[in-house]
């Protein structure tokens, strides 16, 4: 690992001489010098004293001698430009640690300005990384402050292996600034207060599920760390309620807040966050059984900017919390609204939500059983703001709310309508004109039939403009039609359903890469199984044997089997598909060549927001993940696989470690960007063959455990 050995070894002129001191000369030469308080001396044939002088008073006409705007021609190009523009210039190859380490090699100047762009983000993804960067911070009179560079820190791929010890070579680093410590079940106390104590640019703390840490370090961070805006101590049970209190009154920026599972805190907590913390942006409740509704409600009234709310499986929230609201202020920044499992709702408050906040565009109502129509008809005045929307579990639901919903919302791109058994095909029907629907769950509604889905394979027959590159409409393309956008869908335990439906399905739908038919006798055979998921391992015997899940790649190599095998060839006689499939091919012909502009393509906005969470998991994510995402309601961590996330949010800070839409820091360190080689892999699909027997399809409690695939699960980012 090269680059490895050039953190180790400081000097990229000798790699043999790691103690080696920096000169006076040398440090005023690094304009990042921490130390210089003068500014720094020119190099030998850098033409920088224009730049560099203090004239702020002086005109341009005013420079002292003509001379020292005259250029040095013998100088090669590269020595003339300021440390400023060579670092923008470095910081182009930053995702590649190769690159940057030969960066380094080249001279002393090349050296100072990218060694800070080598160890921005040190990779400790194993151990012999953590070896190289703890033995290097300990080096007496290193060639560069190297504890000084870092400002990333993240130890989540060491994971429950991380101690006390681990951490304490790394308690030199006073200028972390994001700090990402997950499952670290052998951290104390003792470790994370060596790090924190004196951090005070610390602006992001992820310590998720850390079983050991207690009040003390909470108490430690808000003394030291001041400037701290984002928080993760998801499943932290021993954290006293006072201690947060405390952390609320003296880190006044927090936006981000992740309190999953801490079911010992308390309202007084979260009023105390509400009061002192008015720039709150996001902040997740999830199974906090003991906060009620004032909380709630003083969150919304006196933060200036929540933007993401999520209460799943708090029990204790029921109307008040809405009802509170003042009737004559609207709360425009808020975008997501969990209320997963908050069984005390009715359509009162959800009246009241949608008057008050009219842009949300991220809605979860699953498991809120007693909510009905006049919900869904309120929901629909979101009209296009509406991207998603979850309302599994809503039994009371029945076609005309859903035909009110599709008037008026037609930019949905997520709907899920799993266990609504009030439901038939006249509501997929209209679900299939949306025109830019991606996924959608109909777990265990059973009325839908084959009718269903051929509505939705016939989706990509809408008509669309055809316009060039100047938006302009092109005359004779009047019969282009749409491609279809579905990409997941969940069927499983719609027991009507039958092969000449899926098949149409899987050819009219190109862009599907999850299609869910746990349940569906019409799938139970065994010359289908090599084309599923393995079941996750918990399931019980009966729930693997209706288990059929196709993701990722084997949807194309089912597709495939269907229309290659000969068993199906009478199924692919069908002459509406051979007209349908001829068509298709005769437009993309007729279309070739054509700068075109696809009008579905052209909304500027994200279509991932907010999306299901086990979607942006690889295939062979553990089945504990898979499950906690289901639609249980459980938060758990969110997703970290993933990709597209939402970028409304401006500044340096729009993400943080662990946190609903917000990448973890392990991502961003494994992306490119880390200042080592290796990275972790992110796991790939499961095609291993399944035999399963014939068996008659009998749900068990929960569709969601039975499909293992998140088909009525609760929406989370990217994080």
């Amino acid at each position: 690992m090269r680059p490895a050995l050039s953190q180790h070894n400081g000097d990229p002129g000798s790699s043999s001489r790691p103690g080696r001191s920096v000169s006076a000369s040398d440090e005023q030469d690094d304009s990042r010098s921490s130390s210089s308080t003068e500014s720094p001396a020119a190099a030998d044939h850098e033409e920088s004293d224009f730049f560099l002088n203090n004239n702020d008073s002086q005109s341009s006409l005013g420079v002292n001698g003509f001379q020292d705007m005259v250029m040095n021609d013998d100088c090669p190009p590269m020595d003339r430009l300021p440390n400023e523009i060579l670092m923008c210039i470095f910081a182009k190859l930053a995702p590649s640690t190769h690159d940057l380490y030969h960066v380094m090699l080249v001279c002393k100047r090349w050296a100072r300005n990218s060694v800070d762009l080598l160890w921005h983000r040190p990779t400790c993804n194993n151990w012999h990384n953590h070896g190289i960067i703890c033995q290097t911070l300990g080096v007496e009179n290193p060639y560069f402050r190297y504890a000084d560079f870092i400002k990333r820190l993240n130890l989540a791929a060491l994971g429950e292996k991380v101690s006390d010890g681990s951490v304490q070579p790394l308690s030199v680093c006073t200028r972390i600034e994001r700090l990402t410590l997950p499952n670290c079940r052998g951290l104390t106390d003792l470790g994370l207060m060596s790090l924190v104590n004196g951090s005070t640019c610390l602006s992001a703390l992820d310590i998720s599920n850390d079983k050991n840490i207690t009040e003390q370090s909470i108490n430690a961070v808000a003394e030291s760390c001041k400037r701290l805006q984002g928080l993760n101590i998801t499943g932290c049970e021993n954290i006293s309620n006072e201690s947060m209190i405390n952390l609320a009154q003296n880190c006044r920026s927090i936006k981000r807040l992740k309190l999953n599972e801490c079911s010992q805190l308390r309202d007084d907590a979260v009023n105390a966050f509400a009061e002192n913390c008015p720039n709150m942006l996001e902040i997740d409740l999830h199974q906090c059984n003991l906060v009620g509704n004032g909380p709630i409600t003083a969150l919304l009234t006196k933060g200036t900017s929540l933007r993401e709310l999520r209460l799943a499986n708090c029990d204790l929230v029921d109307d008040f919390a809405f009802l509170s609201l003042p009737a004559s202020r609207t709360f425009e920044h808020l975008r997501i609204l969990d209320l997963t499992s908050c069984a005390r709702l009715t359509d009162e408050a959800v009246l009241k939500i949608i008057d008050a906040a009219p842009r949300l565009r991220n809605l979860v109502l699953a498991k809120c059983r007693n909510i009905t129509d006049i919900s869904v008809k309120a929901i629909a005045k979101l009209g296009k703001n509406l991207h998603y929307v979850h309302l599994g579990h809503c039994g009371q639901i029945t076609d005309d709310g859903v035909k009110e919903l599709i008037q008026q919302c037609n930019r949905i791109r997520y709907i899920d309508l799993g266990c609504c058994t009030n439901l038939t095909d006249d509501s997929v029907r209209r679900l299939a004109t949306l025109p830019k629907l991606k996924r959608i769950g109909l777990v265990k509604c059973s009325n839908i039939s084959d009718e269903s889905v051929l509505a939705l394979a016939d989706s990509h027959r809408r008509l669309r403009p055809v316009r060039d590159s100047a938006g302009r409409v092109i005359d004779g393309h009047g019969d282009a039609f749409y491609s279809s956008s579905l990409e997941r869908v969940h069927l499983s335990y719609c027991v009507n359903l039958t092969l000449k439906s899926i098949f149409k399905l899987l050819n009219c739908c190109t862009r599907l890469t999850h299609l869910s038919l746990t349940g569906v006798a019409a799938f139970q055979r065994d010359d289908f199984q090599p084309f599923c998921r393995a079941a996750p391992p918990e399931f019980t015997q009966h729930q693997r044997d209706v288990f059929c899940v196709f993701s990722g790649h084997s949807v194309n190599h089912f597709r495939n089997y269907l229309n290659t095998d000969e068993q199906f060839k009478e199924l692919r006689m069908n002459s509406s598909f051979r007209r349908m499939r001829d068509n298709a091919s005769h437009h993309h012909q007729s279309l070739a060549g054509l700068d075109l502009l696809d009008d579905e393509m052209n909304d500027g906005d994200d279509d991932f927001d907010g999306m299901d969470a086990t979607m942006h998991l690889p295939t062979g994510a553990p089945a504990a993940i898979l499950n906690s995402l289901n639609g249980y309601g459980a938060s758990s961590i969110p997703n970290v696989g993933l990709a597209g996330l939402p970028q409304q949010l401006n500044g340096p800070l729009n993400h943080f470690p662990g946190f609903g839409n917000w990448t973890t820091l392990g991502e961003m360190l494994n992306s490119g960007q880390a200042s080592q080689a290796p990275v972790e892999s992110a796991g790939g699909a499961s095609t291993a063959p399944l035999h399963m027997p014939q068996a008659q399809a009998q749900p068990p409690p929960d569709e969601d455990v039975a499909d293992g695939t998140g088909g009525s699960g609760q929406p989370y980012h990217s994080i």
